[in-house]
């Protein structure tokens, strides 16, 4: 194993919030560490309020942590300089859930692509025109694009022009947060075939941030699994795919459906109860209070995200579960 692109170290983001004459805070994404390879496609993946999108904000810099690090090609961007982090933040770029609201209206596409350069000023007009095009080409769009407003597209080809957005900065990673959930079914898998055509063209590096664990895993070579801001078990897709060891994972796992008529059913586990409030989360383990298979244990002590025993010492298999 390389050195990491990507290290996150105990991040942290804590929303302050009132209701009435009460402060109170939300505790969207805690405590959370990763390593992200260069080259690699890591899925983070969760249901909706899990923190999965604050993770993938607070890489780009569209939040500031609360706590934790987050270090690119071994440099601490939170420690940065404010001009020397916005060099380094030119290689994480990011693309939007929905571009009906990413895109703006009033700009032609030749200007949304562009806007990054321009802002950026290291380039001059030329190149800025010639990079434009370049991308509009490896996204699969005409040049007549160009000059056209985004109400004349559909959503997928919206989509590649947000992707077009990004690109056009060379970033060497891409965080892409839920960015087939606002599209028909039928534009879904152009969308994720045209990620790993780029990703094997230019070298990149993703984070695919999804609650549909079967897309991740199609576009993923690990996933890490988020439940209420914290990771709970994060593997190799085949790892997680075929032997999940959380409990949240396999009822996860349980609600995709079978490709195949006649395939072998899975077993499907029900999970009791609603997603407890991240402004007062449960003590011990979070999953606790939805869990088949929790005990006093749980309640009292928050397991550690540890790799499993059989494994050894290496294992990338890691679970944060008292009983994995």
């Amino acid at each position: 194993m390389t050195d990491p692109i990507l290290q996150v170290r105990g991040l942290t983001k804590h929303f302050p919030v009132r209701s009435g004459r009460h402060r109170m805070v939300i505790q969207a994404v805690d405590n959370v560490t990763l390593d992200i390879q260069q080259g690699e496609t890591l899925g983070l993946v969760g249901e909706s309020g899990c923190g999965k999108s604050t993770i993938a904000q607070l890489l780009v810099g569209l939040h500031e942590a609360t706590a934790g690090q987050v270090t690119f090609n071994g440099e601490a961007l939170q420690s940065m300089p404010r001009k020397e982090r916005k060099r380094v933040r030119r290689q994480l770029q990011y693309v939007f859930q929905d571009p009906n609201d990413s895109l703006d209206p009033r700009m032609k596409v030749r200007d949304i692509i562009a806007e990054g350069l321009w802002a950026d000023g290291s380039i001059g007009r030329k190149e800025i025109i010639k990079r434009v095009e370049e991308v509009l080409d490896r996204v699969g769009l005409p040049r007549d694009a160009l000059g056209r407003f985004p109400h004349e597209f559909s959503g997928g080809q919206r989509q590649r022009i947000g992707i077009a957005r990004a690109l056009v900065m060379r970033p060497q990673i891409i965080v892409a947060d839920e960015p087939i959930s606002a599209l028909d079914v039928s534009v879904q898998a152009q969308i994720l075939n045209l990620l790993g055509d780029l990703k094997r063209e230019l070298g990149l590096t993703y984070v695919f941030v999804a609650h549909n664990l079967a897309a991740v895993a199609y576009v993923s070579d690990r996933i890490a699994v988020m439940y209420l801001g914290r990771i709970v078990e994060i593997g190799t897709t085949r790892e997680i795919m075929s032997s999940a060891r959380h409990p949240y994972t396999k009822a996860l796992l349980s609600a995709i459906p079978e490709p195949e008529i006649g395939a072998e059913r899975r077993e499907r586990i029900t999970l009791s109860g609603d997603v407890p409030s991240p402004v007062n989360p449960p003590s011990g383990c979070r999953f606790r209070t939805r869990c088949p298979i929790a005990t006093e244990l749980c309640a009292n002590e928050a397991p550690s995200l540890a790799g499993e025993i059989e494994s050894g010492p290496a294992t990338t298999h890691l679970v944060a579960c008292h009983f994995a």
